[in-house]
């Protein structure tokens, strides 16, 4: 498929990908990219009541259309009968939404499940992508109807063994960063961290706890801060829109939002942080190295997220139960001399996913993939 051909005529192309950050993020980079090579092209994405797209999507400038949330029981429950009624509401608001749509392309998710069923319908062309080291249950259930299957790193059993690896699509801030810290990444780290008001001469610990906070390590840092602090290190905390602001210091700086996430990044000597997928692959791109606290919901893909930067010595796991103040205190200096022992350069592998993942919707629009 090429946007020059004088037989093509202008796609609708339907992105499912909603809920979480981790979700929305990737596909509105996909959006971008395919927007910018197709740019007579129509493109909507799906989302429900409460995701984080409603924000995003609009603020991206792209459509949104609502569909009803299904949520699957990760126990059996009595609210697991009314799941069928509410799956097909969401599918017949999916077939709505699809009408004349040459491709759907999902993210993953709660969304993503109905989007799959409807397309599958519709005989619409369907291509998915996998950010998660582990596979949620709406892209297992989607690859039942698709061929076209992307993941950010390879996995070894199952129907996304066979997918091609494309990594993830990152901001276009942290692609930007990456690029122009590539000829001089020390220079740019410290620069960094000059620009953000710190000093160079200590140690910059960066906290984040997802796109809403995480009250938890919130809570170990609160307690773990004056040792910290005591130590003479510094800390920037992102602690969640949703949560009260403790008091700043010289050397504490509490927002409830990172509004330059790549220059943060690039500052930081140690991020602690969840183990979402894109997380990971921000950190992988910028930082230098991490602890996560993977969240112990979901079906434990976050647990698994970071095995490729573990593999690099550019991060360790710790289990949440396992994490606390003390723990942190204890082990500090063990993972500041860790991170400042490893490469100072940035990983790559992400920079090209969306041209990858582009390429594989143009194959599914031609129909060279089931």
């Amino acid at each position: 498929m090429n946007a020059k051909d004088s037989g093509a005529h202008p796609k609708r192309i339907v992105f499912a990908g909603g809920g979480s950050a981790g979700h929305v993020e990737p596909a509105l980079a996909v959006a971008r990219a395919w927007k910018q090579k197709y740019p007579e092209d129509s493109l909507l994405f799906l989302g429900t009541p409460s995701g984080l797209e409603n924000s995003l999507v609009p603020s991206a400038g792209f459509e949104l259309h609502i569909i009803p949330k299904v949520v699957m029981p990760r126990t059996l429950r009595i609210d697991l009968v009314t799941v069928p009624v509410l799956l097909w509401r969401a599918v017949r608001e999916a077939k709505v939404a699809m009408r004349g749509t040459d491709l759907l392309i999902g993210f993953g998710g709660y969304l993503s499940a109905p989007a799959y069923i409807a397309a599958r319908f519709t005989h619409i062309p369907i291509v998915i992508h996998e950010a998660n080291a582990k596979v949620g249950w709406a892209n297992r259930l989607g690859a039942f109807f698709t061929n076209c299957l992307a993941i950010a790193h390879p996995i070894r059993t199952g129907t996304f063994s066979r997918a091609t690896v494309t990594g993830i699509p990152l901001r276009e801030d942290v692609k930007s960063a990456v690029r122009h810290s590539s000829s001089d990444w020390k220079g740019s780290r410290d620069r960094a961290k000059s620009q953000l008001g710190w000093d160079l001469n200590r140690p910059l610990i960066l906290i984040l706890g997802g796109s809403q906070g995480s009250a938890f390590i919130n809570s170990q840092i609160a307690a773990a801060l004056p040792h910290l602090i005591g130590k003479g290190i510094q800390v920037f905390h992102s602690i969640g829109a949703k949560n009260e602001l403790p008091q700043h210091s010289a050397n504490y700086k509490p927002v409830a939002y990172i509004d330059d996430m790549a220059l943060a990044y690039l500052a930081s000597d140690l991020i602690i942080a969840r183990s979402g997928a894109v997380t990971c692959a921000e950190v992988g791109a910028l930082g230098k190295g991490a602890l996560f606290v993977p969240l112990p919901i979901g079906n434990g893909e976050q647990a698994r997220n970071a095995d490729y930067l573990v593999e690099a010595k550019r991060a360790r796991v710790i289990d949440q139960k396992d994490f606390s103040a003390d723990w942190l205190v204890e082990h500090v200096d063990e993972l500041l001399s860790r991170s400042a022992d490893s490469t100072v350069a940035g990983l790559t592998e992400d920079l090209d996913a969306e041209r990858k993942i582009i390429a594989l919707m143009e194959r599914a629009i031609d129909g060279k993939c089931g």
